[in-house]
């Protein structure tokens, strides 16, 4: 199981490449998703813990238990209190139907699992599972029983959406947890698509900014928050695992957000968003990593002003700031199937692999 999952418990996510949607056929997504009519809660005999749902006021135990989770596999990453808070807010989620935790007899929360899907889903209608098993209690098939509800609970969410397209269950796995991989590929996932984190030195020299044709990077500021999310429509429309952002799910997971790192690309002539560039600022992490960084979330470009450089420009502007404010690193992810040369654009300005994640999936 990943505690790092677009789920509820984080927020890192990778925006990646459209391909063509799955094919689904005559049949609509309510009678592909066959949908139980009950779901399979695990049993308490069989996995000693005690099963409910989580709430807000679970935060600070919940938030232990990631750590230990997080500590146990080695990720490369930590989950601070704050974004497992995260994890409950939006108008779109049902922690009471979506989520389970176990506790052992003391009242500890020995296991967890969240399911959530995104309210703006159109081309794809995607439901995301996270959660973990404490260290000290796996090999007792708690795992298989958390994902076996989470993915009952995800067909009827596919089913209860409304939507008529193809669907997706999905789970993001570090690709260093054979555990995990494992577990998903016996409960019938298939790795779909593989990322990969990269960082850049950044006490190395920075790229020398280049002219903008009619363009010119200004710093991110809330009234172009809700240009920003529509340029972010538009230039991922046509990415692979990518869909729409509403304005509610736009806001929702900041606590990490940068905004003296983020930048945007103002066209002169109409005042329009052409690109921008989106940061965090992650300290839990630095210890982990053993050094500072600043985070790119997001990076854009709308279609009618690409091939004009606004890409690296805005890369440039981020790491410039990262700089200026003492950090060591400049840190991504990317999609490594990303046809759009992404992956060559961050190692052309220096940025080098480091770790790697995969999406595991059920197509429905």
């Amino acid at each position: 199981m990943t505690p790092r999952a677009p789920s509820g418990t984080v927020s890192r996510m990778p925006e990646t490449t459209q391909t063509p949607a799955t094919t689904t056929g005559a049949r609509s997504l309510a009678e592909r998703a066959a949908a139980p009519a009950t779901l399979p809660e695990p049993d308490r005999a069989a996995t000693g813990l005690t099963w409910r749902a989580l709430t807000r006021a679970d935060v600070p135990v919940l938030a232990a238990l990631v750590a230990r989770v997080e500590d146990a596999d080695a990720q490369p990453f930590r989950t601070s209190e704050v974004e497992v808070g995260e994890g409950f807010d939006g108008d779109w989620k049902d922690p009471a139907r979506d989520t389970r935790v176990g506790l052992d007899a003391d009242g500890v929360p020995r296991a967890w699992i969240t399911v959530d899907a995104p309210p703006g889903d159109v081309r794809v209608v995607r439901v995301w599972l996270g959660g973990g098993v404490d260290p000290a209690w796996r090999g007792r098939g708690i795992g298989r029983a958390l994902l076996a509800w989470a993915t009952a609970r995800a067909r009827q969410k596919l089913a209860e959406s409304g939507k008529d397209a193809p669907g997706r269950i999905a789970a993001f796995l570090e690709d260093h947890r054979a555990d995990a991989l494992a577990l998903h590929a016996a409960a019938g996932f298939a790795p779909i698509r593989y990322f990969t984190d990269m960082r850049r030195d950044l006490s190395r020299p920075l790229p020398e900014p280049r002219p903008l044709d009619g363009v010119r990077i200004v710093p991110w500021s809330p009234d172009l928050d809700e240009a920003v999310r529509l340029a972010h429509n538009e230039a991922f429309a046509d990415h692979w695992g990518s869909e729409p952002r509403t304005a509610a799910h736009w806001q929702q997971g900041r606590a990490m957000f940068a905004p003296q790192w983020s930048h945007v690309a103002v066209d002169e002539a109409t005042g329009e968003v052409a690109g921008y560039t989106l940061s965090g600022r992650y300290e839990h992490d630095w210890a982990v990593a053993g050094f500072t960084s600043g985070y790119t979330e997001l990076l854009g470009v709308r279609r009618a002003w690409r091939g004009r450089g606004l890409a690296p420009a805005l890369l440039t502007a981020a790491m410039t700031s990262f700089r200026a404010d003492g950090m060591q690193y400049a840190e991504l992810d990317v999609d490594t199937e990303n046809p759009s040369g992404a992956h060559g654009l961050y190692a052309s300005l220096g940025y080098e692999v480091t770790h790697g994640a995969v999406m595991y999936t059920i197509e429905v």
